[in-house]
């Protein structure tokens, strides 16, 4: 695949960013990308390896080394084709995704892997340039209904494969605008929603229907759709926020991460928001509890917004800077890293517990009260954090964003009313494999993304959302061509 000797003769290059300075006054993309013979060289560089470890490091499997190798050669066209064949969205994957192809790769073992994600945002901005991409509308319609209740990329993918199988799809979402995350929970900054809109706009061509502005659950009772459609699909996500139970939790000014994201999305995107629910950080000294990517984006939407301060702290130890590669690779491996918020204005701190948060006359967060811990192993080996005495601080803070995570979907609504069954951590119960693929206890309801399996990464929600759509496929005809 690419060059046989490429990897030995290119270095590897990646995009780059536009100056922070420049960049933390607006909500624009600020990826640089790269021209296209640079883009040759590096799909040069992917090695005829034997075993593509790639295939396995990405969720939706991508055919990696053969888009590298078309790359190279300068057969766009071909390339986009096989892009597609695994991949729904890859101008989403192309911006957002973490590449665990690229951990995967075997040049990562030098520390040099391809630039595979570089290559799939390059291959699908030039398909859309060259107008290659167009509506794929079934021959014959299927005479089924199908329901897909949660438009985020899982949804959106499994109503697209239903779509082109000839089924009638109607995506419903609770918000005023298609995406789930990616709309609102994303910022502007890191995947520009016109990039949504023109891939509904195809949608649209194939034949989805789009319902906004309606909550499953509240605003149509559950069962309804039961009897109205064929099939339902339950791509809701993982919504139900990790909170944290701690003195002060109900003071002014402590929010959790995706309620200050989405108020300010709404607003960049042109939706009005009223003073008073709008979640500012101007002239603020800001703390992000979370180490994740959503606490990552509270950093780069804080900057934005112009705060004094921003603070990060993490409760897990700081990570290496270069992972044992005998011990991980070809696996995603925990190392240090630095995401372009960060790099924008951030003070990050590991290992620190919060113990409360304190007030100010007006019943509004003034700092948090935090204390070191450490994480020794005990007798049978497992991880316990301890809490260093004499450690404690104070950080000062008149914003707190809660980016912990997700623990599971909300069941109040939706999946109560059906009545599905869940898992051990409140996920909706649903196999992978086999004829019962991605079906619920409920018969005729099929749950995928992370209403299913957890809070996971937009490559794992394509993945869910294509296969569920080739189980849903199979349930309703008894036989199905779509690719799982």
């Amino acid at each position: 695949m690419g060059k046989p000797t490429g990897f030995m003769e290119y270095p590897r290059q990646e995009r780059s960013y536009a100056p922070a300075s420049d960049r933390v006054i607006h909500y624009r993309e600020f990826v640089l990308p790269l021209d296209e013979d640079s883009l040759s060289r590096q799909g040069a560089r992917c090695m005829d390896c034997g075993i593509p470890f790639c295939h396995n490091g990405c969720p939706v499997n991508n055919l990696i080394p053969d888009w590298n190798d078309l790359v190279y050669r300068n057969d766009w066209h071909a390339a986009i084709e096989v892009l597609h064949s695994t991949n729904n969205f890859p101008e989403f994957t192309g911006r957002i995704c973490p590449a665990p192809c690229e951990a995967a790769c075997t040049l990562n073992i030098d520390d040099a892997p391809v630039t595979i994600k570089t290559i799939e945002y390059s291959i699908i901005e030039r398909a859309w340039e060259e107008g290659w991409i167009q509506p794929q509308i079934a021959r014959h319609k299927s005479g089924k209904r199908v329901a897909v209740v949660g438009s985020g990329p899982s949804g959106m993918a499994c109503a697209q494969q239903l779509a082109r199988a000839g089924h009638a799809v109607v995506l419903f979402e609770k918000q005023n605008r298609v995406g789930g995350l990616l709309r609102y929970g994303i910022p502007d900054f890191k995947l520009d929603k016109r990039i949504i809109d023109r891939r509904m706009a195809q949608m649209h061509a194939e034949g989805v229907e789009f319902r906004t502005s309606t909550h499953i659950g509240l605003d149509i009772p559950a069962d309804r759709l039961l009897k109205e459609y064929d099939a339902l699909v339950l791509t809701g996500g993982s919504e139900k926020p990790r909170d944290l139970d701690v003195p002060g939790r109900d003071l002014k000014g402590i929010h959790f991460a995706m309620d200050f994201l989405r108020c300010n999305s709404h607003r960049v995107q042109g939706d009005e928001i009223r003073p008073e629910e709008f979640i500012s950080a101007e002239g603020k000294n800001v703390l992000v509890i979370g180490g994740g990517d959503t606490g990552s984006d509270c950093i780069g939407t804080s900057n934005r917004h112009g705060a004094c301060s921003v603070t990060q702290i993490e409760i897990l130890p700081r990570p290496p800077e270069r992972e044992n590669k005998e011990l991980t690779w070809p696996n995603w491996p925990n190392k240090m890293r630095t995401s372009s918020s960060q790099e924008e204005g951030c003070e990050r701190h590991w290992q620190i517990g919060t113990k409360a948060f304190l007030a100010d006359a007006q019943g509004h967060v003034r700092a948090a009260r935090c204390i070191k811990v450490e994480w020794t192993r005990d007798e049978t080996g497992n991880w316990r954090m301890n809490e260093i005495a004499g450690s404690e601080f104070e950080i000062p803070c008149e914003l707190v964003t809660l980016a912990m995570g997700f623990v599971h979907p909300v069941h109040e609504g939706l999946l109560e009313q059906l009545g599905v069954a869940l898992d051990d951590r409140g996920n909706v119960r649903g196999v992978t494999e086999g004829k019962d693929a991605y079906r619920t206890s409920t018969d005729g309801v099929f749950a995928a993304g992370d209403m299913r399996r957890g809070q996971s990464l937009v490559v794992w929600a394509i993945r869910e959302g294509r296969q569920c759509a080739h189980a849903v496929d199979l349930y309703l005809m008894g036989k199905s061509d779509l690719p799982r």
